[in-house]
């Protein structure tokens, strides 16, 4: 088994190392390369598959890759002893697949099928420890992803129209025509339920049921940042309108999830909700027209994010398994690389200067001060920015300055985990020197933004109140875990992100369950059974053993039906 973690991990850097310096040749010479292979046509509609190559989708491609090569490594130690390792790693490799098929093809049909296949290789991958809560939530993140499935199966029936499912034939002329802009919304619809933007933010916190390892490459560069990536395929179709519509639901969800982490325990449900606050920020940028620095910052999240569940998931496989950080104080005392790592992915995602995360972050910040788009957005967004650097800090001080609330005989240490901490070592220094190489890379001239020394400084500010504010609500544990106290009621509001799983989920399907029980005692066992199947089964039996009589008792017949033609002769005569 660690022989073949290790040609999956060989193979996939390989290709992560040869697009990445295929997709800087192509950004070079800014070259695009379309291959299609005809499969059939039907009534003057081609299916055709195509494959789109340029440095977006080369780049995006060498980073899922990377990424996926170092975290088949860490699964090796982090799933040591699992009886069904060989499954497991299969079942990423085979996610890493579908999202190929879905970066590659312009076509909807092979985006579909790469859709559906992270759909249900995702649904497999939450259910692996196969217990109730893991079924749960597996149930629910397919269950919540079938209605961008849907959307999208009816985007395909409206472009049969056009003869050919290759969008990207289209984006340009045909903008004001009713079917693309259809489709352009019903892939809106698709990509909300995917990158989990409200009202389809629930099932992203319940996918934490999953292995770490899944955890790390699903909310880092697969799953859902396939949203994001449509959304910017598609980004030139949509007017002003439809982006100020989706820039609102955008910006709720970052400032939904900045303020339930700040109130949530299970570490790997804080950095969930981490990546639904930086998700809503991507679509945020990419409302206000920058798409490209929207493409940007998904690059460099996906760095600093997959390192930042990397350590937690070698924190709490060191624990046994625990995830609450009231039970992690003062762990940078006996996993001091650990912690070095989980800090600077921490930072990065803070935004701090210089590390990756600071290159896009505050790029996003000015270019937002800069945009026409009303105080009252400015605001939720600078304050979403504080609340992530709030929450970052206060799993930081719980993890490394709180006290240590662990058993007594326990065994924490750097030693314990070596194989993982060669995976997190290969993604601690991109996440500190990445940023700065693709900023120089992807932005052909650089960017000077002079602003009042007010708004230049409001990210500074927002981030040093954000640090103030962590502190401080990690110091008044005490207040919101009492009862009696109403700030523990706002709090239990906020960490159950404003009661969203009860408004989508657990409030929604009641009512599908009843309607299905009644349809089942009314129609299934009632009057359906009655008139169908059974009443059906009942006569075919009747009239079989009426048949089978008359062919036992065939000479009696014949005699009877030869005396009742004889009177009947009898009588016309």
């Amino acid at each position: 088994m660690f022989l073949m973690c290790n040609i999956q991990f060989l193979v996939f850097m390989f290709f992560s190392n040869s697009l990445f310096l295929s997709s800087l040749y192509f950004l070079i010479y800014n070259m695009e390369v379309c291959i299609e292979y005809n499969i059939m046509s039907i009534n003057s509609s081609s299916i055709v598959y195509m494959i789109f190559l340029d440095w977006v989708s080369l780049m995006f491609m060498s980073f899922v890759f990377f990424i996926s090569s170092l975290i088949i490594k860490y699964s090796d130690e982090y799933m040591y002893g699992d009886k069904k390792l060989k499954r497991f790693i299969w079942l990423m490799v085979l996610f890493v697949c579908s999202m190929m098929l879905m970066i590659l093809s312009p076509s909807l049909i092979s985006i579909l099928l790469g859709w559906d296949g992270l759909g249900l290789v995702s649904f497999a991958l939450v259910n692996y420890y196969q217990n109730v809560k893991s079924y749960n939530a597996s149930m629910l993140t397919a269950l919540m992803n079938r209605i961008g499935d849907a959307a999208l199966l009816i985007s395909i029936s409206w472009m049969i129209n056009f003869g050919s499912w290759n969008f990207l034939n289209y984006l340009e002329f045909m903008k004001n025509n009713i079917v693309m802009i259809l489709v352009g919304l019903l892939v809106i619809l698709a990509a909300m339920t995917k990158s989990a933007q409200i009202p389809f933010s629930s099932w992203l916190p319940a996918a934490m049921a999953a292995p770490t390892p899944v955890s790390s490459l699903v909310h880092s560069s697969t799953l859902v940042t396939a949203g994001v990536y449509l959304l910017f395929r598609f980004s030139s179709l949509y007017s002003n309108q439809v982006f100020l519509v989706l820039l609102f639901f955008s910006l709720l969800t970052m400032f939904m999830a900045g303020l339930g982490a700040n109130f949530e325990y299970d570490l790997k449900k804080i950095i969930a909700l981490s990546t639904l606050s930086q998700l809503g920020m991507m679509i945020t940028i990419m409302c206000i027209g920058e798409s490209d620095l929207a493409y940007f910052h998904l690059l460099i999240h996906a760095l600093f994010k997959a390192l930042l569940f990397m350590c937690a998931g070698a924190i709490i496989h060191n624990l046994g398994n625990f995830q609450d950080i009231r039970r992690m104080g003062g762990i940078i005392k006996f996993m001091p690389l650990t912690c070095a790592c989980f800090n600077i992915s921490n930072f990065a995602l803070c935004g701090l200067p210089f590390l990756s995360g600071f290159y896009s972050k505050d790029l996003v910040a000015e270019l937002l001060s800069m945009s026409n788009v009303g105080i009252l957005v400015y605001l939720i967004f600078y304050v979403s920015v504080g609340l992530t650097v709030s929450y970052s800090i206060r799993v930081s001080y719980y993890l490394n300055f709180g006290d240590f609330n662990y058993l007594i005989l326990s065994n924490l240490s750097d030693g314990n985990n070596k194989v993982m901490l060669k995976g997190m070592m290969g993604l601690v220094f991109l996440v500190i020197i990445k940023g700065s190489i693709l900023g120089w890379l992807l932005f052909p001239t650089p960017y000077f933004i002079i602003l009042p020394s007010l708004m230049k400084l409001m990210t500074v500010i927002m981030i040093l109140l954000g640090a103030f504010l962590g502190y401080e609500i990690s110091c008044m544990k005490h207040y919101y875990n009492n009862k009696s106290f109403k700030l523990y009621n706002i709090s239990m509001f906020l960490a159950n992100m404003w009661n969203m799983p009860i408004l989508s989920t657990l409030g929604l399907n009641s009512y599908f369950l009843k309607c299905g029980k009644l349809y089942m005692k009314k129609f299934d066992n009632g009057w359906m059974e009655y008139y169908g199947s059974k009443n059906m089964f009942n006569l075919l039996m009747k009239i079989s053993k009426f048949m089978q009589l008359l062919s036992m008792n065939h000479l009696k017949m014949f005699l009877l039906l030869m005396l009742l033609f004889i009177l009947f002769m009898m009588f016309i005569l």
